[in-house]
């Protein structure tokens, strides 16, 4: 929305959030928004190995799967472009908060994509993060922008 784009998020969580696959889908145009629900996606982000397998067939032919390291089992598609990046670890071992992990993928995905602008990515995690936490998150943002940064040249569409 900071950069002048249609913008609607849907989620749904259920008994999934007690440790199986949950789902939350993003749609930025830069037209009106008919529907606001994900058909086939371009983008397809897994932190973990039964979010992969549950939701990989949503992900259509030419688009982006963005797998975290912990993902053992790659899917048999050669129609799509696999990153594989250390987001959990992140989170854990260098920011000590397993729960920044989904603001360093949103780096990870702004660097891969350039889908909005880094300002206005910025800007919108901040204005949504709980008082107190905004240099924590600012600094897992930064870590999901260095993921890709400091890889790009082992990244474009492989597996790294």
């Amino acid at each position: 929305m900071h950069d002048g784009k249609n913008v609607v998020q849907s989620q749904s969580y259920g008994p999934e959030a007690r440790g199986g696959a949950s789902k939350a889908e993003v749609i930025i145009s830069d037209n009106n928004i008919n529907y606001p629900k994900v058909d086939k996606c371009d983008i397809l982000l897994s932190l973990t190995q039964k979010a992969c397998d549950k939701y990989i067939d949503s992900l259509k032919p030419g688009g982006v799967l963005i797998l975290d390291a912990s993902v053992s089992r790659k899917p048999d598609r050669d129609d799509v472009k696999i990153y594989t990046i250390p987001i959990l670890d992140t989170a854990v071992n260098q920011l000590k908060k397993p729960m920044v992990a989904n603001i360093i993928a949103l780096g990870s995905i702004y660097e891969l994509t350039k889908v909005v602008s880094k300002e206005a990515l910025e800007k919108a995690v901040l204005s949504r993060v709980p008082r107190g936490t905004e240099e924590l998150n600012k600094k897992a943002l930064q870590e999901g922008f260095k993921l890709i940064e400091n890889h790009k040249d082992k990244l474009y569409g492989e597996v790294c």
